[in-house]
């Protein structure tokens, strides 16, 4: 039997895979999510969906659900117990006095739009996302009026595990 030849995954898969693997810290189990922010071809942080250092987690205390009503009428659930993980990455960064400007962002979905305009701002030129989040066309126009590069994976719209 011929053996298969070994395929070296290119950096923007090995950085997806670590994200995912950044995830599996994540506390609330609605959108189990990591990031890794990277600049050339070096990891300078990660984040993951997860409460605030020494607040009771989604896990161990459920969710903290709050119900956002849209212009157009339409209302949606979000759990605020959490930070979202590229702020949190953003957080570590700062907290460590290291720049992301410049860096690339690997992530399981595209930002929201609050997460958008700071990671705009942080100086972040490329997201590169696992798949789509239901509601991330505002930031995807965020991000193309601010020159960011926005590329996926997969063009499917991420499901929540738990809605």
């Amino acid at each position: 039997m011929a053996e298969e030849k070994f395929v070296r995954p290119s950096w923007d898969q090995y950085f997806m895979e670590i994200a995912r693997t950044v995830a599996k810290r994540s506390t609330c189990d609605r959108g189990r999510g990591g990031c890794v922010i990277v600049k050339d071809k070096q990891i300078i942080v990660t984040g993951y969906v997860g409460s605030c250092k020494g607040m009771p987690h989604c896990d161990d205390a459920g969710h903290q659900m709050k119900t956002t009503i849209h212009e157009d009428g339409r209302q949606s659930q979000h759990c605020m117990r959490t930070i979202h993980m590229e702020a949190n990455a953003i957080c570590q960064a700062a907290k460590r006095g290291t720049s992301i400007n410049g860096a690339t962002l690997y992530i399981k979905y595209t930002p929201c739009p609050t997460c958008a305009k700071m990671l705009i701002n942080a100086g972040v030129l490329r997201v590169v996302c696992e798949r789509k989040y239901h509601a991330g066309q505002e930031s995807e126009l965020l991000f193309m009026a601010a020159g960011v590069a926005i590329t996926y994976f997969d063009t499917s719209v991420e499901k929540y595990e738990k809605q």
